[in-house]
């Protein structure tokens, strides 16, 4: 009987353990009419087919999978990697994160872009941060943060 419990435990204890490691954004929602006639592009909603959101680092995939398990529902992505002549044409910096596959900027549909702001501001992961007054999407890039802060490095209107 003692090791059939053991055993009970152990597996248990396994099933538990496995279930933290599932992403929550395998649950969120990416239905309703706010992501109606939107594409789906390696898995992450895309605002035109001009974006890319194929070359993205594990780390920024991470990143926007914990948006996604937080709010609930999908990001949609306004801008993901850029190669130097859309990087330009977008007016990005000559050494964007967007080049790096390390940034992408998106909102999501029903989100308020200040509650966006406001978990960027408190997840581990973001390295940059832009707010970009007048617009509906942030930009989250997974650079690494300078040593001492303990929130990212932000621009354009955060």
């Amino acid at each position: 009987m003692p090791s059939l419990l053991r055993s009970a435990i152990a597996t248990l204890a396994t099933a538990a353990t496995l279930t933290a490691c599932v992403p929550m954004a395998m649950f969120a929602s990416g239905s309703g009419p706010s992501y109606s006639g939107l594409r789906s592009d390696w898995g992450t909603y895309v605002s035109s087919k001009s974006v890319n959101a194929f070359c993205l680092t594990p780390k920024l995939r991470f990143l926007i999978w914990e948006f996604e398990g937080h709010f609930g529902k999908k990001v949609v992505m306004q801008s993901g990697y850029r190669d130097t002549h859309n990087n330009s044409a977008a007016g990005g910096a000559d050494n964007s994160y967007h080049m790096k596959c390390m940034a992408a900027d998106f909102y999501i549909p029903g989100v308020d872009k200040s509650r966006l702001i406001e978990f960027a501001m408190r997840t581990n992961g973001v390295g940059g941060l832009g707010c970009y007054p007048g617009r509906t999407f942030i930009h989250v890039d997974v650079r690494d943060r300078p040593r001492g802060y303990n929130r990212p490095v932000t621009f354009s209107g955060c």
